[in-house]
């Protein structure tokens, strides 16, 4: 946990954001000109996130992104009662902040994932692919006039080898593995085939939106806690975003 800043906090507008993901509890506390406090729990662990919460300068409205579920939420919900301030609850919607929703059915889209969008658009104003990389990753396609146009979802590194130890019985590894162009140990095998298919999911992405948009260099935001270990493996123009969602969230709060 971060000390709390020094700089005087305008409490009247005074904002905590909270990215509640499907591994982990992301969050911000934004005083108006920026973020003084930031922090992540498992949510294996969220009930100490109160304690965490307690340690934060007061905060007058909270805005939350919840993908984890029904638990997640209830334990959220009670967890925030004491402080008796405004929650707000972010659903997806057809149309936010200058973002398009073009999912068949808007509503079915992550929030997360709108969030981020959201954040993207805000800081680009241009076409680009918005992937964050975690439990899962997310590859989605933002249009020049701010139109999501779809995108792809795929199992994030952890989940990626996981599923491949638990399922394969012929597979074990005693070790994370490295990368290498021409793996020759099984660790490495795995950890390289993991690499080469995210990092291959956004290339190929990329040479989509560069084509049937007729515009050949679209930028690429990447955030995630796991967005580390696949960018250097990306070979196309990006830039790294930390906390997307939370960004995403304090647009949506100032709309």
């Amino acid at each position: 946990m971060t000390a709390p800043s020094s700089c005087q906090m305008d409490h009247s507008t005074s904002l905590l954001a909270i990215d509640s993901g499907n591994t982990a509890i992301k969050w911000g506390l934004h005083d108006g000109l920026r973020w003084v406090e930031k922090g992540s729990i498992l949510q294996g662990e969220r009930k100490m996130l109160r304690h965490a919460l307690q340690q934060l300068s007061p905060f007058t409205s909270v805005i939350i992104s919840n993908v984890a579920g029904r638990s997640a939420n209830d334990d959220l919900r009670k967890l925030l009662d004491p402080w008796q301030v405004h929650q707000r609850w972010i659903t997806t919607q057809t149309r936010q902040c200058g973002v398009h929703n073009g999912y068949v059915f808007p509503e079915r889209l992550g929030c997360d994932r709108w969030a981020a969008l959201i954040a993207a658009w805000r800081h680009l104003k241009r076409r680009c692919l918005v992937v964050n990389i975690g439990t899962a990753m997310t590859v989605d396609v933002l249009s020049d006039t701010g139109e999501f146009r779809g995108g792809i979802i795929l199992p994030g590194p952890k989940l990626m080898q996981q599923a491949l130890a638990n399922q394969a019985d012929g597979i074990r590894t005693a070790g994370c593995g490295k990368f290498q162009s021409f793996p020759d140990n099984t660790e490495d095998a795995i950890f390289s085939g993991m690499i080469q298919a995210l990092s291959g999911a956004i290339e190929k992405m990329y040479a989509l939106i560069a084509f049937n948009m007729d515009n050949p260099s679209p930028m690429i935001v990447i955030s995630g806690g796991d967005a580390a270990l696949v960018c250097d493996h990306v070979h196309l123009p990006y830039q790294i975003m930390d906390n997307l969602v939370l960004e995403g969230l304090l647009a949506i709060a100032r709309e």
